[in-house]
C-alpha cells in the first residue's frame, strides 16, 4: 500500500516493519486519510523481502471514518497473529463477534471504498456506511482451502461515533478478511498436508500412498503450528472422500502449544492431546509419517518427528528414512530414465542424470522398429510400458524386458483422425493404466487395472465436453484432465472414486478448474505432489508455460524459460529432475540453473514414469 492511490490522496508510511534477521523494529505513523471527499482504491502493498514482518498501527485519536476504514484494511494485511490491532478499529461488541478466520477474499487489487464515508445528514452525524468493492480472484475458506473466484466483491461496513468519547469505530462488518493479490502473496504460503489414499495399497510392498492436500497458511504467523493444527483437523472437504487420516477423531495439540520448530538436531516434537494407551504402535507410526511429510513443506531438511501424548509421554518417533518405508510418496521417487520416441518412432530412453544426448532403444517390443508408435507411458516401477500405435487407433502394453512380446491391442479407437483417437496414456503408482478415447462420436475414459485387465469405462458425472488429455497423479487419488468444449481446452482436477463394493465401478468426481485463466491448454505434466506444469494460452495471448497447484492457485516464483511451439512436456514429482519438452527443435531439456538444451532433433513424445 505504499504506492500512491488513484486520486492522489497524500499519505504517510503506515506500518511498523520488523526485520527478523536484525531484530530491528522500524515504527511508522498511521496512514493519513481525509474523512471527506472521494476515497479510491486501497492498493496492495508491493512485494517485500521474505525476512520482513509488517505490523499496522492502532487508530489515531480523533480519526475520521475514512482514516478508520483505511487503517482497518491495512491492519488486515499485517502480521499480527490474532488481528488484535484490526480489532481496535471495531466497537467492543463487533471486536468480540468478528471472526477473521472464517475466510480470506483475494481481490485483483486492493479493495476500493466506493462511498466517501462521510456522515449522510444532520440526523446521521454519528453513523455512516461504507461499501468495499473489487474484482475477486480467489477465496480461502475456513479450512484454509483455496478456490479461484471471479465476479464483483461488494460488502458494507457500518461505522458509528461514540457519543461519550467522540471516536469513530466500525460496528458492522462481515466475517473474514479481504486484501489485494500482492498482499495475499506476501502474507500467505501454500503448503501440503498429507493423508493416505483410502482405497488400496501401492505395489507389492502394500504401502499406502501419501496424498497431498494443499492449504494456505499465514507465512509469518507461527506457520508450523498452523499447519499442524490444520493436519489434525482432517482433510479438506474436496479431498476427504478419497483419503483417510491415522489421527483419531478429535486429536489436537495440547493447550497452549505454539512456536513449533525443529531443534538443533532437525527434530520436531509435537505434543498431542492423546493418551499413549489409546494409540497402537502401527497407528502411531502412520501418524508420525503424516506429520513428517507435512512439516517438510516448511522444513525440508527435517530428519525426524517425535509425537508426545498427554502427560508428556512419548508416543513414537519416526525418521525420514523410516517414513519412506511406511508410505509411498511420489516426490521422494526419482525416475531412472527419461523416455521418448526417436525419429524411427521407436521407444528409446536415456538416464535421468545424463548430461549427454545419447539414447538407446528400450528392451522389449516397443523398442523395435516398425511399430509406428505415436505416444508412450511407463509404469512407476519402470518395468512395463504402454504404447499408442497405428495412427492412434490401438493401445498396447508390453514388458520392458528383452524377452517380452507385444500381444494383442487392449484398447481400440474408431475415431476418424489421429487427433480424434487415443490420447497419451498414464500410469498411477498402483499399476493402473488410464487412457482417453477422443472419438467425437463416442468419447470415453478407460482404466486398465494393473495395466493388464479388460479396459473398464470410467464415469465422469461432472464432465461437460470431451477429454483430450489425461494425467493421473502418482497417488491414484487425483487425476488431471484437459477438456475440450466450444473450441477451448481447459484443465480440470478430479477425485478418483474406486468401487466401494456397490458395483458402481470407478468414477472421477468433483471436477474443478486448475487453470481458470488459460483457455487453450495444450500440454500438462505432474511436477510435484500437488503441482502441475501446464502449457497454454490466455485469451488473446501467446503460448506460455507455468506451474499451477491442483487447487487452482498459481505458485509464486519464476516459470520455466520461454520455449517456442511446445507440443508436449515431461516433468517428475521429484523437482530435481530436469524438465523435458517436445518443441519445434525436437526433444529439449531444462537442467536446473541452465538454459534449454537440444537432446534429439528428430525425437517426440517425452515422458517420465507415470
Amino acid at each position: 500500500m505504499a504506492a500512491d492511490r488513484e486520486g492522489g490522496a497524500r499519505r504517510r508510511s503506515w506500518r511498523a516493519v520488523a526485520y527478523a534477521a536484525l531484530g530491528a523494529v522500524l515504527l511508522a505513523g498511521c496512514a493519513s486519510m481525509p474523512d471527506s471527499g472521494d476515497l479510491r482504491d486501497v492498493e496492495s502493498t508491493p512485494r517485500q523481502d521474505t525476512g520482513v514482518r509488517v505490523f499496522a498501527m492502532p487508530p489515531a485519536d480523533g480519526a475520521g471514518p475514512g482514516e478508520i476504514m483505511q487503517g482497518f484494511l491495512e491492519a488486515l494485511t499485517s502480521d499480527d497473529p490474532g488481528y488484535d490491532t484490526a480489532r481496535k478499529y471495531l466497537t467492543a461488541d463487533a471486536a468480540r463477534s468478528w471472526r477473521p478466520e472464517r475466510s480470506t477474499t483475494v481481490l485483483a487489487n486492493g479493495p476500493t471504498i466506493e462511498t466517501d464515508c462521510r456522515p449522510g445528514g444532520r440526523e446521521e452525524t454519528n453513523s455512516v456506511t461504507c461499501v468495499l468493492a473489487g474484482s475477486q480472484v480467489a477465496t480461502v475458506d475456513e479450512q484454509q482451502a483455496y478456490q479461484p473466484a471471479d465476479g464483483t466483491y461488494r460488502k458494507k461496513l457500518h461505522l458509528t461515533k461514540d457519543p461519550k468519547n467522540g471516536q469513530w469505530r466500525i460496528d458492522g462488518l462481515p466475517d473474514g478478511v479481504v486484501m489485494g493479490k500482492s498482499d495475499f502473496q506476501r502474507n500467505y504460503t501454500s503448503v501440503g498436508k498429507y493423508y493416505f489414499a483410502s482405497d488400496a495399497s501401492v505395489g507389492a510392498s502394500g504401502q499406502p500412498a501419501a496424498v497431498a492436500d494443499p492449504v494456505f497458511v499465514r507465512s509469518k504467523v507461527d506457520p508450523m503450528t498452523q499447519l499442524v493444527r490444520s493436519l489434525l483437523k482432517g482433510p479438506t472437504t474436496w479431498l476427504r472422500p478419497v483419503v483417510r487420516s491415522s489421527f483419531p477423531t478429535g486429536t489436537g495439540l495440547q493447550k497452549g502449544v505454539s512456536g513449533l520448530a525443529p531443534d538443533d538436531q532437525n527434530r520436531v516434537t509435537v505434543p498431542l492431546s492423546l493418551k499413549p494407551s489409546g494409540v497402537t504402535p502401527g497407528k502411531c507410526t502412520e501418524m508420525a509419517t503424516q506429520m513428517l511429510f507435512t512439516l517438510r513443506n516448511l522444513a525440508p531438511t527435517l530428519e525426524s518427528v517425535e509425537l508426545r501424548g498427554t502427560g508428556g509421554d512419548r508416543l513414537c518417533e519416526l525418521t525420514g528414512e523410516r517414513a519412506d518405508t511406511v508410505a509411498w510418496h511420489g516426490s521422494s521417487k526419482s525416475p531412472d530414465y527419461l523416455y521418448f520416441l526417436d525419429g524411427k518412432h521407436r521407444m528409446v530412453r536415456m538416464q535421468t542424470g545424463s548430461t549427454g544426448t545419447a539414447s538407446a532403444p528400450v528392451p522389449g517390443p516397443l523398442g523395435e522398429a516398425g511399430r509406428g508408435l505415436r505416444s508412450v507411458a511407463v509404469s512407476r516401477d519402470e518395468q512395463t510400458a504402454a504404447g499408442i500405435a497405428d495412427e492412434g487407433r490401438t493401445l498396447y502394453v508390453a514388458s520392458l524386458a528383452s524377452d517380452g512380446s507385444l500381444g494383442a491391442p487392449l484398447v481400440t479407437s474408431a475415431g476418424p483422425t489421429p487427433d480424434h483417437r487415443l490420447a497419451t496414456p498414464s500410469w498411477d503408482a498402483r499399476g493402473d493404466l488410464w487412457v482417453a478415447d477422443r472419438d467425437p462420436h463416442r468419447p470415453r475414459l478407460f482404466v486398465l487395472e494393473l495395466g493388464a485387465e479388460k479396459p473398464e469405462p470410467v464415469a465422469v458425472p461432472d464432465l461437460s465436453g470431451r477429454i483430450e488429455d489425461v494425467r493421473v497423479a502418482a497417488d491414484g487419488a487425483r487425476i488431471a484432465l484437459v477438456v475440450e468444449k466450444d473450441g477451448k481446452q481447459s484443465l480440470f482436477i478430479g477425485r478418483i472414486q474406486r468401487d466401494d463394493g456397490t458395483g458402481q465401478g470407478i468414477s472421477v468426481d468433483g471436477l474443478r478448474s486448475a487453470a481458470p485463466d488459460l483457455e487453450q491448454v495444450s500440454a500438462i505434466s505432474w511436477a510435484g505432489d500437488s503441482r502441475l506444469l501446464v502449457v497454454g494460452q490466455e485469451q488473446g495471448g501467446v503460448q506460455q508455460m507455468r506451474y499451477v497447484q491442483v487447487d487452482g492457485s498459481t505458485l509464486d516464483g519464476p516459470a520455466p524459460g520461454a520455449l517456442t511451439s511446445v507440443k508436449a512436456i515431461a516433468a517428475s514429482e521429484d523437482e530435481r529432475v530436469p524438465l523435458v519438452a517436445y518443441s519445434e527443435d525436437g526433444i529439449v531439456r531444462l537442467p536446473s540453473g541452465a538454459q534449454w538444451q537440444k537432446v534429439d532433433k528428430d525425437g517426440s513424445a517425452p515422458v517420465y514414469p507415470g
